[in-house]
């Protein structure tokens, strides 16, 4: 075999050297931040593990870590459950297709900022057009600015509505390319819808289907926007995620070592929750590899 020698460290040279500029220096800053007591018109000094014994001994840390846990899981399985149930019922490729796939993925072409402020005025209590029919109907409505619960409802179902398209492009796709003589097969040997999903498509599936929610936990960990202009944590703190209690920590209290150690901790949750699924999936590549 022939030997490359130093020409693929050359070609992959750009991006190694961006993705070390961008992303691993500014991380380690922000390690290094972490072990000190930093503010505004004070001298940066090490305080040693100060900042991280801040955060296991302060409630609201706790809180928001629950409550991004709860949220984060809620998200990523219903858009997982939505992604499934739309790509069962899409029809063949053709035009029909497609117009369905431009209406699913119209989410993405919305700004997260202007998709939060439209359904936070639809949902408005007072005079939004959604509250209105909710009561016009019978319906409870969400009285997401003085119940927290209602507030985090409105959340997920925002942020699924927002970021449920990279789910189901992912799982679609896959579905696309499953060979149509298993379900040939599978007809033959009288297997029903149900019995054709469970032992045919969802095995099959399950490479995507791992990708696509090891994605979004890690994307979902930083769900920053859609709580910060519906509630800004309120009322009371009741609705902080840990994006919104760091970005607190850094421009309303100016403790740049506190939100330094919580950045890190968002990054250490995150692929502890991510990394069974990365794990399954390294075992299924080398699983199917012998």
């Amino acid at each position: 075999m022939r030997r490359l020698g130093l020409v693929p460290y050359l070609m992959t040279a750009p991006a190694n050297t961006l993705v070390g500029l961008f992303i691993l220096l500014p991380a380690a800053c922000v390690l290094a931040l972490s072990f000190m007591q930093s503010s505004y018109g004070l001298a940066v000094t090490f305080v040693g593990l100060e900042n991280y014994t801040k955060l296991l001994h302060d409630r609201y840390f706790w809180r928001s870590a629950l409550n991004t846990f709860i949220v984060v899981n809620a998200i990523v399985y219903l858009e997982l459950l939505l992604a499934l149930g739309l790509t069962g019922v899409m029809p063949p490729p053709g035009p029909l297709c497609r117009i369905i796939i431009s209406i699913i993925i119209l989410p993405y072409a919305v700004s997260e900022v202007v998709g939060v402020l439209i359904i936070k005025y639809m949902f408005d209590p007072g005079a939004g057009v959604i509250a209105y029919w909710l009561h016009a109907l019978g319906l409870p409505e969400l009285a997401w600015t003085t119940r927290p619960g209602d507030a985090l409802v409105l959340v997920i179902l925002l942020t699924v509505w927002l970021h449920m398209p990279f789910t189901f492009l992912i799982v679609y796709t896959a579905r696309l390319g499953l060979p149509a003589e298993l379900y040939e097969a599978a007809r033959t040997d009288g297997a029903g819808a149900w019995q054709r999903f469970r032992h045919v498509t969802l095995p099959l599936l399950m490479p995507a289907i791992l990708v696509a929610v090891a994605f979004r936990y890690i994307f979902a960990f930083r769900l920053f926007p859609e709580v910060w202009l519906l509630t800004q944590g309120g009322p009371a703190r009741q609705t902080e995620v840990l994006a919104v209690y760091l970005y607190k920590c850094a421009f309303r209290y100016y403790d740049f070592g506190l939100a330094s150690a919580t950045a890190w901790a968002m990054v250490i949750l995150s692929l502890l929750i991510a990394a069974p699924y990365f794990r399954s999936m390294h075992r299924r590549r080398f699983d199917s590899a012998r």
